[in-house]
């Protein structure tokens, strides 16, 4: 506990002296951890890169793309990068493990997650219970499309133990799986997910690609993809810091504008998957998931604990202290600056 009160001691002197002056970034050479950079979970750290947001704030940004959001997040636990663009729950789990990362600015306010089970066994599925037994394709272990497999069965009192999770990543590798049957179903991001809808492989049986969806799936608001790093990153990084949520919350707002056909300009063609009109499909689907303005709501925060704690024994919410796990300051200055 004095570690934590130290901590949050030391980030409001360092955010007020931040506030009073912003200079150049300590360190324009960042590097990002990413899981699965094509999906479209990620696509405001895409539009940053490819519009040259980052290359504006002074940065010369390194991305370095992996299988899943757990792997990239051990690729900064473990020294080799410095930031994850990734699932904002990981904060809290990583709390609980006396580990203090901090999210500075959201990328989606829905986490665009959807569970399907196979075609061939769908008429089979009543409720959650009747994926015991499974083999379920995730992006990686312990990532977030692991964890809406845990709450789904933890709604009919089941445990992570009760399938086979099997990371499948979230490209034409899990496509194959599902449609080889090496699973028997998915969790996984658009436009991946909608793919496998619109070629009959899957019928979805939880959608959180849209606020609604979300709202009866978790019971409420979920912050989902967002930029997080070491609390002392922050601390020792502030103009870095800054610099990265200017990025992300411009690209938040040209996202919030767009049109189609100005993503279909803008996004790399292999994240296309062969098939313009189908990507466009699934952007439809998950376009109201994204942030508008880099803001992680209060609500959602205190609604990830809660839905996070009540399968993972690890999380217990009275020793979890939320401030720590977000931060609004920066993105607060970054409106200030792209209105």
């Amino acid at each position: 506990m004095k570690l934590i009160r130290t901590i949050v001691a030391l980030g409001a002197a360092l955010v007020f002296g931040h506030a009073a002056a912003q200079g150049k970034p300590e360190k324009p050479d960042v590097h990002i951890a990413v899981g699965g950079k094509a999906a479209f979970y990620y696509l405001p750290l895409t539009i940053a890169e490819q519009l040259g947001y980052f290359k504006d704030e002074g940065l010369n940004v390194k991305i370095s793309d992996f299988a899943g959001g757990s792997a990239a997040l051990r690729a900064v636990v473990g020294g080799s990068a410095d930031v994850v663009s990734g699932a904002y729950e990981h904060t809290i789990n990583l709390q609980s493990k006396k580990q203090i990362f901090q999210a500075f600015v959201l990328q989606g306010r829905a986490p665009q997650l959807a569970l399907g089970i196979a075609t061939a066994r769908a008429a089979a599925y009543k409720s959650p219970k009747d994926l015991k037994g499974l083999k379920i394709g995730v992006s990686a272990p312990g990532s977030s499309t692991n964890m809406l497999v845990t709450h789904m069965l933890s709604k009919d009192k089941l445990k992570g133990t009760d399938v086979a999770i099997v990371g499948v990543g979230t490209g034409a590798g899990a496509v194959a799986a599902m449609k080889g049957g090496q699973i028997d179903a998915i969790s996984n991001v658009d436009p991946l997910m909608t793919m496998l809808e619109q070629d009959g492989a899957v019928r979805i049986i939880a959608d959180t690609r849209t606020i609604k969806g979300t709202i009866d799936v978790f019971g409420g608001p979920m912050p989902a993809g967002s930029l997080y790093a070491p609390i002392e990153f922050i601390q020792k990084n502030p103009n870095t810091v800054q610099a990265l949520t200017n990025a992300i919350v411009r690209a938040d707002k040209w996202i919030a504008r767009a049109s189609p056909q100005d993503i279909l300009r803008t996004v790399p063609e292999n994240y296309l998957l062969g098939n313009q009109a189908l990507y466009l499909f699934a952007f439809a689907k998950v376009r109201e998931a994204f942030s508008l303005d880099g803001t992680i709501s209060d609500a959602g925060a205190k609604n990830m604990l809660k839905v996070i704690a009540a399968f993972n024994p690890e999380v217990k919410p009275e020793e979890i202290k939320l401030e720590l796990t977000y931060t609004n300051e920066f993105v607060r200055k970054a409106n200030d600056k792209y209105k």
